[in-house]
């Protein structure tokens, strides 16, 4: 619909017309954000990393180092594209429709949780079947009570009453996206009862900060126990509305300044040793009365940096490495743009690509690295994993992401549809 108002009277000259109208302007490129899908495609290669069997390379992950690690980095970073992605149908095509599109997703990540759990299942069993190895790779994923009781637990997988605990990261992610609409229905009271719906819903897997005891509200992750979910959706889904609403405008951007920035990398580098045994293995080197000291304080604090239900130490210690990383990038994520025709700058636009391509294709890469972290870590089982050998496994592993990542987006594409 042109933006130029119609002129007023019969036109009887159409080119003198023609000639009164102004050029139009050239449409401005606007250079995309890259910080969402950089640091998603940065969790990513972690995630990769960490899910390998006794990988040298998962000592060195963020989890090693403080309360949180990169799945809050993918919760967060989904919460932020989902915004995006369905917010603005909420926006532009209402409740219903954007509840529609909600359910969609779920529907996607639903089954992507349910190929991949019969994909490593067969997997496993046919290495358990045909090959004749030192271990079992059915019990590696402890899946011993799936294929001794197959028509109970089949049940279970099908209604997501049995998660086991390699499997628990998408139906956490399906639960937090049902809670959306609720969200989005209650923006219209304000952004202040979405804010405590999300912090009361935190709150009732978290009853400890108002001294109600340790037990919250959980979901079942097993019918012959009492564990749940280890991704308690309750407690994580304050993360993924807190990226979201960033990315929807109901939060505002945080000031970039000094005083912040001292302030959350204190709080990083000073928490470390009381969220990481890695680093509190270091104090006790230096000082062993210290870290006795420290020590003393992880079990009275231990649900306050519990990973289940999102403890308030995680999420506060997250929120700092957040804040570092969006001072960082510089406004507008300037900073990992590459400038310049120097060697380092067209190295550095490459990896830019390709992280972030990674990270546009979270769900597609996830999904797989998962099942080729279990190959990766049966490759290492028939090597002595030395340095070279587990540096080469991991950067093959990464370079098969990549290669994911492409070719997710160019199904996407959808190629054979004829251009008009």
């Amino acid at each position: 619909m042109s933006s130029v108002a119609p002129f007023p009277g019969p036109q009887k000259d159409p080119a003198a017309a023609n000639r009164a109208v102004p050029p139009p302007q050239a449409v401005q490129t606007r250079v995309r954000d890259p910080r969402l899908d950089f640091y998603r495609g940065i969790a990513m290669f972690i995630i990769l990393a960490a899910h390998i069997p006794g990988n040298r390379w998962a000592g060195w992950i963020p989890a090693r180092f403080g309360f949180s690690d990169a799945t809050e980095i993918f919760v967060f970073c989904s919460g932020m594209a989902s915004a995006i992605a369905f917010g603005s149908s909420f926006d532009r095509q209402g409740w219903w429709l954007g509840t529609a599109r909600v359910a969609y997703r779920c529907w996607q990540v639903y089954w992507a949780h349910i190929g991949l759990f019969f994909f490593l299942a067969a997997s496993m069993a046919a290495l358990d079947l045909y090959g004749s190895f030192d271990k079992s790779y059915i019990g590696s994923l402890n899946l011993h009570w799936f294929f001794n009781n197959t028509v109970q637990q089949l049940t279970g997988i099908f209604t997501l009453t049995y998660v086991p605990n390699y499997f628990d990261i998408l139906p956490m992610y399906l639960v937090v996206l049902l809670l959306m609409p609720l969200m989005m229905g209650l923006e219209k009271a304000g952004v202040w009862a979405v804010a405590m719906a999300s912090v009361l819903i935190w709150l009732t897997a978290n009853p400890y900060i108002l001294g109600l005891g340790p037990n919250g509200v959980s979901l079942p992750a097993e019918p012959w126990s009492d564990r749940e979910w280890f991704f308690n959706p309750f407690g994580w889904q304050l993360l993924f509305f807190t990226g979201f609403a960033f990315m929807k405008g109901w939060l505002p951007k945080p000031p970039v300044s000094k005083v912040l920035v001292v302030l959350a990398a204190g709080f990083v580098i000073f928490s470390a040793p009381f969220g990481s045994g890695k680093v509190l293995g270091w104090v006790e080197y230096w000082n062993m009365d210290l870290a006795d000291a420290i020590r003393e304080t992880w079990k009275p604090s231990s649900e306050w940096r519990e990973k289940t239900d999102f403890g308030l130490l995680r999420y506060t210690h997250f929120l700092s490495l957040a804040y570092l990383g969006w001072a960082a990038a510089g406004e507008g994520g300037k900073r990992l743009i590459a400038t310049g025709q120097s060697l380092a700058a067209r190295i550095w636009a490459v990896l830019l690509q390709v992280v972030t391509k990674v990270g546009q294709q979270s769900l597609a890469v996830f999904v797989f690295s998962m099942a080729l972290a279990r190959f990766i870590g049966f490759a290492l089982d028939q090597t002595d994993r030395a340095v070279m050998t587990t540096a080469y496994a991991n950067l093959v592993g990464f370079f098969l992401i990549i290669g994911c990542a492409y070719g997710a987006a160019w199904f996407k594409s959808q190629p054979w549809r004829a251009k008009k």
